[in-house]
């Protein structure tokens, strides 16, 4: 597989995940805000972590998965990462997945990291559609992917199990000619 691509924006780098963010990962998924809407079961040591990383590695290199690693220019310090998981490259279609530090909420540091992937899912990996699944009580997060130009689908029913409790999902969606259209806007 090629190099791990590097993303820039104006404040952040995203750069591939290692094992030396292990720590830094480990930290902020132990905050119940962090976790709580994640959709996967909370870590319960470092060696967790370890493997979630050494996965998303792999999953990169079978050409099924991105996650890059968010941090802050000039700093080399984690505070989330963001990706695509579920990739599909006969139907052109990948899900989305992201996380932030609770520590740097509200700053717009995700919808920096969701444009920067978005712009390399459509214009260089050639996406048609980029979906994203929610719980429907994370009103953070749904408004998060409205602000990037998603459209809400619709309702999953106990479509995601966390700490073996099922939970419902909304399905959200952003199609290529619409973010070409929204680039259009801002341009």
């Amino acid at each position: 597989m090629h190099k791990f691509p590097i993303l820039e924006t104006d404040r952040l780098q995203l750069r591939e995940l290692t094992l030396v963010d292990a720590d830094a990962m480990f930290h902020y998924f132990t905050k119940e805000p962090v976790i709580r809407y994640f959709g996967m079961d909370s870590f319960q040591n470092i060696e967790e972590v370890k493997n979630v990383i050494r996965n998303f590695r792999e999953r990169y290199e079978e050409g099924s998965a991105f996650r890059w690693g968010i941090v802050l220019k000039g700093t080399d310090q984690l505070i989330g990462s963001c990706g695509f998981h579920l990739i599909n490259h006969k139907h052109k279609r990948a899900e989305i997945g992201y996380e932030l530090d609770e520590t740097y909420w509200g700053k717009g540091y995700a919808t920096e990291a969701l444009q920067a992937i978005l712009t390399y899912g459509f214009e260089t990996l050639y996406f048609k559609r980029i979906s994203a699944v929610v719980y429907p009580e994370n009103e953070s997060s749904r408004k998060l992917l409205q602000k990037v130009g998603f459209t809400e689908e619709g309702l999953l029913r106990k479509y995601m199990i966390q700490n073996d409790v099922a939970h419902d999902a909304i399905m959200y969606s952003l199609l290529q000619e619409e973010w070409a259209t929204l680039l259009q806007k801002v341009r």
